[in-house]
């Protein structure tokens, strides 16, 4: 068992990969939002893109070695020029497919197509939406956020996603505005969908609650206000052991903009490239060459082991 008290996660923990069961594409950090919490220090200056030459390999990779999970991010992933035929070929190799979007790009010139898009395709829908207050989501996302996110989700209930027995599936993310735990999340959820119905008349399926990861962005946010030590204390003191079984990085492994592997995308902000760290590409190994790999731990690596545990799709357990 982990001994927090000795500090050095890195050399107390020691995982090695599973079977692969979700591909976590990054198609980029391009985004139309500059958020104070974001790991990626996505934004609209960022010119780093996955283009076609690597599309194709992430493509065949897929071809070769078939994944139960397609997890399409960024940045804001509908910005990246290919986004539309990713989706179309990506449905021929997977049922089900992920879509992290920040739910205003719909807004963005150009981009009015989308809807229907995520409709025709049937894509899980992950949307961004750190609280059901205005003021709380534009203090961390920008100023009129809340409000345009309010008109996407009504568009989407429009459409059908978030509506019972439609199949189409909107799903919204929380994580805290500073640096403390989330709550649990069966109860913001509770909470959330109350309030965004009576308020607003929106409706959706379920929330994910993400602990935010002291990397990038929200590291320097920590540390600007003297207030990393105390958040890494934090997350030390609620380490939970019941979380390590169901980490992300067991069966996940994270594509970047040029081609490179991960354990997870946190890694992948970090440069932490697969196993020793030497880079390692997707047209350079298969699934079965990823499994008994060791997956690198650095002190980030807190952030998902409190508490109630913190992954892509929300709490562990």
């Amino acid at each position: 068992m982990l001994n927090v008290a000795e500090g050095k996660i890195e050399q107390q923990l020691h995982l090695k990969r599973l079977a692969l069961r979700t591909l976590q594409i990054n198609v980029g950090k391009l985004c139309q939002q500059r958020c104070t919490h974001c790991h990626v220090d996505a934004g609209p200056k960022r010119r780093e893109i996955m283009g076609q030459a690597v599309i194709d390999k992430v493509i065949s990779f897929l071809k070769a070695n078939p994944v139960a999970k397609i997890d399409i991010t960024g940045g804001a992933p509908e910005l990246n020029p290919h986004f539309k035929n990713l989706v179309k070929t990506l449905s021929r190799l997977t049922d089900h497919i992920l879509l992290r979007t920040n739910l205003t790009v719909m807004f963005e010139a150009g981009h009015d197509y989308l809807p229907e898009l995520y409709k025709a395709y049937n894509l899980e829908l992950i949307g961004s939406l750190p609280c059901y207050l205005a003021q709380n989501v534009d203090k961390q996302r920008g100023n009129g956020v809340f409000d345009k996110s309010i008109r996407a989700l009504k568009v989407l209930n429009d459409i059908g996603y978030g509506q019972d027995g439609s199949g189409l599936v909107l799903n919204l993310v929380y994580n805290p505005l500073g640096p403390q735990l989330p709550p649990p999340q069966a109860k913001l959820e509770s909470d959330y969908k109350r309030e965004l119905l009576s308020r607003y008349g929106i409706r959706f399926n379920r929330l994910f609650s993400l602990t935010n990861i002291p990397i990038n962005r929200f590291k320097n946010y920590l540390q600007a206000e003297g207030r990393y030590d105390d958040y890494m204390e934090l997350l030390k003191a609620n380490y939970n052991p019941a979380t390590v079984s169901k980490l992300m990085c067991l069966e996940q492994i994270s594509v970047d903009w040029t081609g490179k592997l991960y354990a997870c995308d946190f890694n992948q902000m970090l440069n932490m490239c697969l196993s020793n760290g030497k880079p390692v590409y997707i047209d350079q190994i298969s699934a079965p060459q990823l499994i008994g790999l060791d997956i690198r731990i650095a002190p980030h690596c807190y952030g998902c082991l409190a508490g109630a545990g913190s992954s892509c799709t929300g709490s562990l357990v």
